[in-house]
């Protein structure tokens, strides 16, 4: 008798990944080198890092529009405050608190006034953007000052010959894992995201939960926003207006953290962000113009979305927002 294997999301992209890469490594001069290896997981880095931060609230059943524009405000918050004199703790505090605030901020909307997260996060992002722009920023780019060479580090330095940018996305993804799968608070984050009124019901404060989950999501993205400043030694908050906040969609939908809530892991964010890593490393090396890149991650996306819709279909309770 013939047994039928069912293959996991994870596990469908792991194995488009091998094939992409094994295609790439023959036809690509230079694609499966060590070194160039080491490249596409360092520009990738960044993305899983907020790839990660996005999959805890979209397991809780949400979604944060609002995160890019958290992590290069407070980034850049940071960065001024040390040319401005400010020692490392101090000015990374204060942009801890921004970040959190932020966060804070979201899930009230979403939880007490229950206004959708899609449109409560759009606007947070506009809102933070401006208000940064204004109020806390001298310009649009904010440069990391020489003295600061111990947050430089976490950006430019080695870990035995491994770039730190690689560094801490594998710190990152390992807390958060152990975080979702050996806590309480994770098995709390997921019965929130697969059924909000059964989750309330035993007895978890579903409303708390959520702003507790949008301040996590904030915060990881600006431990992401940090290394991107001092990879680069700036943050330029132009790139609110980039497609990044897509990209860190596609990597967490493509994984398999599907977007009704309840399902998926930084194993599902790792399997996207090594698919999308790939694809454009590849891409990049044949030299393909940015349109046909986007048209290739925007195909990409839709066959995820369509995938998790076939894997995991909404039913009437699960499409209902607010719960």
């Amino acid at each position: 008798m013939s047994r039928r294997v069912a293959l996991s999301q994870e596990q469908i992209v792991l194995g488009v990944t091998a094939l992409l890469a094994a295609a790439f490594a023959f036809a690509l001069p230079g694609f499966g080198t060590l070194d160039n290896l080491l490249t596409l997981t360092r520009s990738v880095a960044i993305l899983g890092m907020l790839g990660v931060a996005m999959s805890v609230v979209v397991i809780g059943r949400g979604l944060d529009l609002s995160l890019v524009a958290a992590m290069a405000v407070g980034a850049a918050v940071a960065l001024q405050l040390l040319q401005q004199g400010w020692a490392t703790a101090p000015a990374l505090g204060v942009a801890l608190l921004l970040a959190v605030a932020i966060g804070l901020i979201n899930g009230f909307i979403i939880a007490f006034v229950e206004v959708p997260a899609l449109f409560t996060t759009l606007a947070t992002g506009f809102l933070v953007f401006g208000l940064g722009r204004v109020f806390l920023l001298d310009g649009v780019i904010s440069y990391l000052p020489p003295q600061a060479s111990g947050l430089a580090f976490i950006g430019q330095g080695r870990v035995l010959g491994v770039p730190m940018p690689i560094v801490a996305f594998a710190l990152v993804a390992l807390l958060v894992h152990l975080l979702m799968s050996r806590t309480a608070f994770g098995r709390f984050i997921y019965a929130h995201g697969d059924n909000p009124e059964a989750a309330r019901l035993t007895g978890i404060a579903v409303r708390p939960l959520t702003m507790v989950e949008y301040a996590l999501c904030s915060t990881i993205g600006l431990v992401a926003g940090l290394v991107m400043a001092a990879s680069t030694a700036s943050m330029n908050t132009q790139v609110i207006n980039s497609t990044l906040i897509f990209d860190v969609i596609l990597v967490v939908v493509l994984g398999g953290v599907s977007l009704v809530g309840g399902r998926g892991s930084v194993l599902s964010v790792l399997a996207g962000t090594a698919l999308i890593g790939t694809l454009l490393n590849g891409m990049t090396i044949l030299n393909l113009d940015n349109n046909v890149q986007n048209i290739v991650k925007g195909a990409v996306l839709l066959a995820a979305i369509l995938l998790d819709n076939r894997l995991h279909p909404r039913d009437e309770e699960t499409a209902r927002q607010g719960d």
